[in-house]
């Protein structure tokens, strides 16, 4: 119990470090700076940041949410991004506990990428082609090998380009106006990830919260029927959700239309 305790704290720590790193692939797609080289440094001032001024969280709760040099406010992305993929690395892990490695290690992988497109997007309405070619990359190599069974590797095919086609029609339809050419992207790297039907339980959720969030938007006057709002966290969440409960929610669907 001790030792399984001990692997706990060690994942939601490496997760912590992961978040941080994140963040700064985030920061630096946006500027186009290369993020595998130079040092962390305020975006207010620019004073490179020293390692007291990196600590995940602990950092930010020290310095009271401001920059330690200049004294502007820290973004509460930081923390919420370092404490969000903590959690996440942590219910991947102990869902899949002396399973395959192999496979906790892909879905951390791919927890990483879906991250970044969830708060890039949020931020500056686009999903990048250098996380989301890379993610499908990954997606497609391992469902390759993952199973040399020809249906196992023709289902996540079929439920990528099906995805893919549906957000397809309706930008076509649409002009562009309700979907962009990234959420056809993003929903092709869900089929090749969750594979069919879980890729039905994710566009639900996806939709439904979308729905449900953009209505609150409008009541509350921050949003009009006219405004643009990112699709891709949506996508994103509805991911998450049908990775960690997505058989569960069909198992109970099919028992209920049988009843």
């Amino acid at each position: 119990m001790n030792c399984l305790l001990f692997f706990y704290f060690f994942v939601f720590l490496f997760g912590l470090e992961v978040g941080s790193f994140l963040n700064c692939v985030i920061y630096r797609l946006y500027t186009g700076e290369s993020f595998l080289k130079g040092r962390s440094y305020c975006p207010h001032c620019k004073h490179i940041l020293s390692w007291q001024d990196l600590i995940p969280i602990f950092s930010f709760l020290i310095l009271k949410g401001k920059c330690r040099y200049c004294q502007k406010p820290i973004s509460w992305q930081y923390p919420l991004v370092e404490l969000s993929t903590a959690i996440l690395f942590l219910f991947i892990f102990q869902r899949s506990f002396g399973g395959d490695w192999v496979s906790v290690l892909f879905n951390w992988v791919i927890t990483a990428f879906l991250i970044i497109i969830f708060v890039y997007d949020l931020r500056h309405y686009i999903i990048p082609d250098k996380i989301i070619y890379p993610a499908i990359g990954i997606a497609f190599l391992y469902q390759l090998f993952e199973s040399w069974n020809l249906k196992s590797n023709l289902n996540p095919l079929l439920a990528a380009f099906g995805a893919a086609a549906f957000f397809l029609f309706i930008v076509l339809i649409s002009k562009g106006r309700w979907m962009g050419v990234g959420d056809i992207k993003l929903a092709f790297f869900m089929g090749l990830f969750l594979g069919f039907p879980n890729i039905l339980v994710a566009l639900f959720f996806a939709f439904f919260i979308g729905a449900i969030i953009g209505i609150g938007l409008i009541i509350s006057g921050k949003k009009t029927l006219k405004s643009e709002v990112p699709f891709g966290p949506f996508l994103v969440t509805g991911t998450f959700i049908t990775l960690f409960f997505g058989n569960q929610i069909i198992n109970w669907y099919l028992s209920s239309t049988i009843l």
